[in-house]
């Protein structure tokens, strides 16, 4: 009996000095051509363990990997998913029946035809356009098991719209692994939360305000700040990523329906939810809706936060959030 409490007394010992030993880390570089953010409560440090999550992604679901595992279904390689591409999937249908077909990841033959995907393109024709449309739409496909079958050849996926929210989503899902309770994720601008930061207090994120024309991506301006805790958000807006054709600014959002470059008084839009990858989905659904539309769908949304930011006839920034996303706002 006692060395059984001496035992626990020395185990009591390890487990206290263990829990007294945690510090916060910093883990930021790039990552898919965008910056990362990484602060996390632990008692080692977890780099390695961050780096494996995004090398899994990038060989599962990045389309810009000619190795990857969804490169190989666009070329018609192998029907053979894995655990990754399901979950990206599936979330994929979900918000594609709940936005009406406004958010779809087989648009990657329109966003390479505009010029945003791994192929150059500069400005399709209509018959052009309409020949693609074709064959566009998760309708034609399906996902049984883990093997995703295409009725043309032709469809491609491209999950770059939801990539960075899974990763996010990941990295946290290993930080609750490892007994991590704090930690902050951020990808390229979308955001999980959870806990306290070092000094105790609430994570905040800042949501930028869109920058004008001739801006070079790397200034941002606060609209607000949020606070998160055991949720995630996620922006997409058309005032960065674009290009100019025949005097034109064309927008990297491409409506899945009409197969045009969006383009609306609608800058961008800020949804905050239970998990990144469907805040990602939900932003870049939004951002092919419209102000309009948008806001209706969304105003007595209890279970997502949205904030839009638009431009009024006048120039002028117009901000909009429903109660949801407003009672995180920071006073």
């Amino acid at each position: 009996m006692i060395k059984l409490r001496k035992y626990l007394m020395l185990l009591s010992a390890v487990v206290v000095m263990q829990l007294t030993n945690k510090q916060y880390f910093t883990n930021q570089g790039v990552v898919w051509t965008t910056e990362y953010h990484i602060k996390y409560e632990a008692t080692a440090d977890l780099s390695d363990s961050i780096q494996q999550v995004f090398k899994a992604i990038d060989e599962s679901a990045s389309a810009f990997n000619k190795q990857s595992r969804i490169s190989a279904l666009n070329d018609n390689k192998t029907d053979e998913s894995d655990a990754f591409i399901v979950k990206l999937y599936n979330k994929a249908v979900e918000v594609n029946r709940a936005s009406e077909g406004l958010y779809d990841p087989t648009v990657m033959p329109l966003v390479n035809a505009w010029g945003f995907g791994y192929k150059s393109g500069d400005m399709p024709t209509q018959e052009q356009i309409d020949s693609i449309l074709r064959f566009v739409g998760l309708e034609h496909t399906s996902l049984t098991g883990n093997k995703i079958v295409k009725d043309d050849p032709r469809v491609q996926f491209d999950f770059s719209s939801i990539a960075k929210g899974l990763a996010c989503d990941e990295v946290a899902a290993m930080f609750e692994r490892n007994g991590v309770e704090n930690y902050m994720v951020e990808i390229g601008g979308e955001v999980v939360a959870c806990g306290v930061n070092q000094a105790g207090q609430p994570w905040h994120v800042s949501i930028d305000m869109p920058e004008s024309d001739g801006g070079d991506g790397a200034q941002h301006t606060s609209a607000l700040v949020i606070t998160l805790d055991g949720q995630a958000v996620a922006t997409s807006g058309n005032y960065r990523k674009y290009k100019e054709s025949g005097g034109k600014k064309l927008s990297h959002i491409v409506n899945p329906k009409t197969g045009g470059s969006e383009t609306s008084n609608l800058l961008s839009v800020s949804i905050v939810a239970p998990d990144c990858m469907t805040a990602d989905a939900w932003a870049t659904a939004c951002m092919a809706m419209g102000e309009d539309k948008t806001q209706t769908m969304m105003q007595g949304n209890d279970k997502l936060g949205v904030m839009t930011i638009s431009v009024n006839k006048d120039g002028d920034f117009v901000i909009w959030s429903n109660k949801r996303f407003a009672d995180l706002v920071v006073k």
